[in-house]
């Protein structure tokens, strides 16, 4: 869906635009003093990888609350936590300052935009804010240098979010394209400078059991929204854990497919056999 009117400033918008062009205008030497790795995981990247694939894109990744408390490894019975600390260079002047500005106020429109997703659901308004009480938020300044061989390559490829929103915002260039259900046919979204493109990520897929498509928390659907003729479509998982693993892919190509929700998924034959035994026997 597409946000306009979204309270955001537009001043702290272009602020911070400004910011992202002149920190990706500097030389690879400088950006790397901030490159990411799998010790490292916020700041710059230019060989990121989606579905084992190398985008053409460079990022530069920091979080709202500094530092940030995630699993340290994707294993399941590893209960380790470690911190994750933002990276910051000294140019472009006030950068940091700018930045923190700027996603304090998209985490705002986030909060407002799930109250809204809940109250769609059917639920109350509140119903999602528990989940977030020791969240944090990751924002990305996204750069898409020229490419000489555009017909071979994507900014970035086809790929779902493992977040519970994304908020794309809009410039006047565009290049977002989503793919329509019911035939996959890849259509272009126009942009409309200003507003925000918003993105359900697999979380609400989820929690919504399928409603809405596309920690310690445990991505579960809401019981609200299961019963005996709709019954949970997920096994249970911890999304710390699921980012942990998502992240390990973007440093390197994997032997195997990256994680994805349907990995969780019960089967159609499984979630039958629960439905027949919820069913009334009419003799």
């Amino acid at each position: 869906m597409r946000v306009i009117n979204h309270g955001v400033p537009l001043a702290k918008r272009q602020n911070i635009e400004k910011a992202s062009r002149e920190f990706f205008g500097q030389p690879v030497e400088e950006k790397n003093k901030v490159r990411r790795n799998e010790e490292k995981v916020l700041g710059y990247l230019d060989t990121e990888h989606t579905k084992n694939v190398r985008d053409w894109k460079e990022v530069f990744d920091f979080t709202v609350q500094d530092p940030t408390i995630f699993p340290a490894s994707y294993k399941p019975d590893d209960k380790e936590l470690t911190k994750w600390f933002n990276q910051w260079l000294e140019y472009p002047p006030k950068l940091r300052e700018i930045c923190e500005e700027y996603a304090k106020e998209k985490e705002k429109l986030a909060f407002k935009l799930m109250e809204l997703i809940a109250l769609s659901l059917g639920l109350p308004k509140d119903r999602f804010l528990e989940f977030f009480e020791e969240q944090n938020s990751v924002i990305r300044l996204i750069h898409y240098p020229p490419c000489t061989i555009p017909d071979l390559a994507l900014g970035v490829g086809r790929h779902k979010d493992d977040t519970t929103l994304t908020i794309l915002a809009q410039d006047d260039v565009g290049g977002l394209e989503v793919r329509r259900k019911t035939d996959g046919e890849w259509l272009r979204v126009k942009p409309i400078p200003n507003s925000c493109i918003i993105n359900v990520g697999d979380i609400v897929q989820v929690w919504s059991n399928d409603i809405s498509e596309i920690v310690e928390h445990r991505a579960m659907p809401l019981k609200e929204l299961i019963n005996e003729q709709n019954p949970a479509k997920y096994k249970p998982y911890n999304w710390g854990k699921f980012s942990v693993t998502r992240k390990r892919s973007n440093f390197q190509k994997l032997d195997v497919e990256n994680i994805q929700i349907y990995h969780f998924k019960i089967p159609e034959s499984e979630l039958a056999e629960k439905l027949d035994g919820a069913l009334p026997i009419n003799k």
